[in-house]
């Protein structure tokens, strides 16, 4: 049997990423570091141990830790905590150097990358190609790909479509250089097992937000420590249109929780704080694949808050799709047909 999309998507894009850092010279800070999700309450530990069975069962690599065996791999952790689930094929790079690589490794294949455009229409013209135009020239194309995240909505209006992605923002925070100090990647169980509890989000939402309109419904969390020392960690999810400020009161109890899984993160200032923007679609699973509305259009969007760690293979797959002419079969559970649907004639000239 085929693994499950988001297996398949995190794999590919596994290997992807060690093959820029280790094929082809790529010093991207690839690291196979492993994950560990803290456990805080007796609800959790229970979730957590019926998910580990789950997954183990579907050929995940997953193990249930006790605090003591997890003392042994991070000695910054929390010994009241009451376990840890541990992923030991996760691993983390730099978002911006791998980004960079990415673009390099296609332009070396003979891609032009065109950076600092806005565009502001898509025409379909008469013989299914494409115009787009920007805010500095037009461009050209046989096939277009909307691969463009939170922005898949408003570019989707140009071309007549109705796209359900609707942007989320997420926000960061990181100290200042530190020794050594965290040595896995580190997420806690606290959202995970909220969301279990209402998998479907709230209906005129997306799913497996941290908030519902202004209230805070759970605490998401993420974190890991960079080569150059810093500590970075991150986690709310909210719908708040494209407003992309950082919340000092979200930076605040993000770091309330990371303290709770790392105490002597309570004594180090944070340096630093940024946000940005997810495409979160409303079912909650990614759009991939081909929009039959308009002809030679694709689109890879809905990858939420992993669209670093899916993305790459999300990209691959479509390139094959375009350049075989058959669907992948792992891209049947995100086919756009399901959601992306007409809202008008597409402009045409």
């Amino acid at each position: 049997a085929l693994p499950d999309l988001q297996a398949y998507l995190t794999m590919g894009s596994l290997e992807i990423f060690k093959s820029l850092q280790l094929d082809q010279d790529y010093d991207i800070e690839f690291r196979a570091s492993g994950s560990l999700q803290a456990i805080h309450t007796e609800a959790q530990y229970e979730y957590a141990r019926d998910r580990v069975l789950t997954l183990r069962s579907q050929g995940y690599s997953v193990e249930l830790l006790t605090t003591r065996e997890v003392l042994s791999m991070e000695p910054e952790a929390n010994p009241r905590l009451l376990g840890f689930t541990y992923f030991p094929l996760r691993s983390q790079a730099d978002p911006v150097k791998a980004t960079r690589a990415l673009a390099s490794a296609a332009s070396r294949h003979g891609a032009d990358v065109i950076t600092g455009r806005e565009v502001t229409a898509v025409h379909v013209l008469g013989d299914s190609t494409f115009r787009v135009e920007t805010d500095d020239g037009d461009i050209r194309s046989q096939v277009l790909v909307l691969a463009v995240g939170a922005w898949s909505g408003p570019l989707g209006k140009m071309l007549g479509l109705n796209i359900p992605i609707v942007p989320v923002r997420g926000q960061m925070w990181a100290t200042e250089a530190l020794p050594p100090k965290v040595f896995h990647t580190i997420t806690s169980a606290e959202s995970a097992y909220d969301w279990s509890l209402e998998p479907n989000g709230s209906g005129d939402a997306p799913p497996e937000l941290t908030h519902r309109g202004k209230t805070r419904i759970t605490r998401h969390l993420y974190g890991r420590q960079t080569r150059s020392g810093q500590i970075i960690f991150g986690g709310d999810r909210q719908q708040v249109g494209y407003d992309n400020a950082p919340d000092a009161t979200g930076i605040e109890v993000n770091r309330g929780h990371a303290a709770e899984v790392l105490p002597f993160l309570n004594d180090v200032p944070v340096q630093r704080t940024w946000s940005g923007l997810m495409p979160f679609s409303m079912d909650g699973k990614p759009i991939i694949g081909k929009i039959l509305q308009v002809e030679n259009l694709y689109i890879v969007s809905g990858l939420a808050s992993s669209g670093f760690g899916r993305g790459p293979m999300a990209g691959k797959l479509v390139a094959d799709y375009i350049h075989g002419g058959h669907r992948p079969q792992v891209l049947a559970e995100c086919d756009p047909a399901r959601c992306v649907t007409a809202s008008g004639c597409p402009e045409s000239r």
